[in-house]
């Protein structure tokens, strides 16, 4: 991430710190369409329902960001938070979605922490924590109404898969609607099935800690989201002058681990 995105995304974070709401967006307009109230509705509700675990990590991740204004900005701020959280205690992972091209869904990749941790019931959750959540649904040229659901997104999102799945239908119907308003196709990229290949992709490459692949649970790296390294077992190999055997010691540990030599 260069230093402008840098400064955009923090931006955008301290924005969501100082601005938040404290109760839903009321409608700035009167002549709405039922359909667009019931979205804005059904919107409001799915984010107001935060569970104890939700609002817990939230606060947690809005101090860390808040001290993020004394710190030089630079790139990796999700890994910077992932790192945090680990040393707050919690299972936190840098996770690093990417697809290839399906269906009309063009190919892509993205990043985003999430945590696997107890909720208050004792049961295993996943939450997914994204400090550059609602510029993923922006549009250039958005509907009136369109724009109104996107204001009631909150910059940072902590939530389970389900919550998102929910969110992602609300909003992608909205998008849909909104586009044709304007007499415009929707884009691949504005799809429902390419906003879930974000956050929901089958095989997220996971850095640090515990997660899942295909469903099954995954050993995850160390500390800072790598595997520790173990270097290859190489054999010494016994020159024969008379066979003109006169390689290098170095070529002959690259022979040993498959590598060839140009």
């Amino acid at each position: 991430m260069g230093s402008l995105q840098e400064e955009e995304l923090v931006q955008m974070v301290q924005d969501f710190i100082e601005s938040e709401p404290s109760s839903p967006i009321v409608p700035s307009y009167h002549l709405q369409s039922s359909n667009h109230l019931a979205q804005l509705s059904t919107l409001q509700e799915i984010l107001r329902c935060r569970t104890d675990t939700e609002r817990k990590v939230l606060e947690i991740v809005l101090k860390h960001i808040r001290s993020k204004r004394a710190i030089q900005k630079s790139s990796g701020l999700k890994k910077w938070l992932a790192m945090r959280l680990k040393m707050n205690g919690f299972n936190a992972s840098l996770c690093q979605t990417c697809w290839v091209t399906s269906s009309g869904c063009p190919a892509g990749d993205y990043e985003y922490v999430d945590i696997v941790m107890e909720n208050e019931n004792g049961e295993t959750v996943r939450l997914i924590v994204d400090i550059d959540f609602k510029s993923q649904f922006e549009l250039a040229r958005p509907s009136p109404t369109y724009k109104e659901l996107t204001d009631a997104l909150p910059s940072i999102f902590i939530g389970s898969e389900e919550k998102l799945r929910e969110i992602i239908s609300v909003v992608c119907s909205a998008a849909k609607q909104s586009f044709r308003e304007a007499g415009l196709h929707v884009p691949p990229w504005r799809t429902t099935t390419y906003m879930h290949s974000k956050w929901l992709s089958a095989t997220p490459n996971v850095n640090g800690g515990f997660g899942k692949v295909n469903g099954e649970p995954k050993p995850r790296g160390g500390a800072l989201g790598f595997s520790k390294w173990t270097p290859p077992m190489v054999k010494p190999k016994t020159q024969n002058r008379e066979l003109g055997g006169g390689g290098s010691a170095l070529s002959s540990q690259f022979s040993n681990m498959g590598i060839n030599c140009c």
